[in-house]
């Protein structure tokens, strides 16, 4: 069956940072579009940013640009967000993505940034 099983979230300090892990099983993981999606308290699930290929990924969400960065590593069938100088404000569950028509959601890990 396919499955996106996420890791790495937890309680970090402001200026603080966190690698997530989305690992990848059932289904071609090197030929998916993948994105990360976060969603904070009160507020809609946003896209932060997506990966087609291990050279082309692109961080789209403005308030996060030149902190995250997205990356995949195929051999490992695993999607990587890299999060830098963390702030209060993202503060929220964090969840890995397979797009497309036969897209799917990973669970969601939680992300606290507070002091």
């Amino acid at each position: 069956q396919r499955q996106l099983v996420e890791s790495g979230g937890g309680l970090v300090r402001p200026g603080g940072s966190l690698r997530l892990e989305c690992v990848a099983s059932g289904f071609a993981f090197y030929n998916s579009i993948m994105s990360w999606y976060r969603q904070t308290p009160g507020k809609e699930r946003e896209l932060i940013g997506s990966s087609a290929t291990p050279d082309e990924n692109a961080v789209t969400e403005n308030s996060v640009k030149g902190r995250f960065t997205i990356s995949r590593d195929n051999p490992k069938n695993t999607l990587y967000l890299q999060m830098n100088n963390l702030q209060p404000e993202d503060t929220g569950v964090y969840y890995c993505k397979k797009e497309g028509s036969s897209g799917f959601w990973g669970q969601g890990t939680q992300v606290t940034v507070s002091s």
